[in-house]
């Protein structure tokens, strides 16, 4: 079994969830969503950090992963989201994790079916693989989803060959 820890970066709103993988079955763990504090950019940076950090602490995940950021038509957004996406990338690098890395399309696709899919469809998919669970937000749902995308496809357990052998 490996636990995988899923970040959907944000500067407001950094969302996380944490899966057990273990063979082709995928549990819940965790989730929630660090909420950035402070006035200016830097304390907010490092107060995602420091939320970021105790969750990583708190659940020990053995592999972690990332969504990638796109760019919009918002310059400065868009190196905000990028400076919150390095936060979201060094945090688990500190605790000696490998980061997988995911676009947005390829996450929705792997849980939903569809690369264009909404955060509801991909909230209602990560509900349907693992019932019962209570989702913090649409950022948690996003990094739910960004985990179990990399227990698919990042070799984070057995799941990734039992695709790649199904597909074959």
């Amino acid at each position: 079994m490996i636990r995988v820890i899923g970040i959907d970066p944000g500067l407001r709103n950094l969302g996380w969830g944490v899966i057990d993988v273990s063979g082709s079955r995928i549990a819940h763990v965790a989730n929630g969503i660090c909420h950035s504090e402070g006035e200016d950019l830097a304390a907010r940076l490092l107060s995602l950090h420091g939320q970021l950090t105790r969750v990583l602490a708190t659940y020990r995940p053995g592999a972690a992963a990332v969504e990638q950021t796109f760019v919009n038509k918002d310059g400065a957004g868009t190196l905000k989201l990028g400076q919150a996406r390095g936060i979201a990338m060094l945090v688990p690098a500190q605790f000696g994790l490998t980061v997988g890395e995911y676009a947005p399309n390829k996450v929705k696709k792997t849980v939903v079916g569809v690369g264009h899919a909404d955060k509801g469809q991909v909230a209602h998919m990560v509900r349907m693989q693992m019932p019962g669970i209570e989702i913090a937000g649409p950022d948690a749902a996003d990094a739910l989803a960004i985990a179990i995308c990399h227990a698919h496809h990042g070799g984070a357990s057995t799941l990734a060959q039992a695709v790649a052998r199904a597909q074959a």
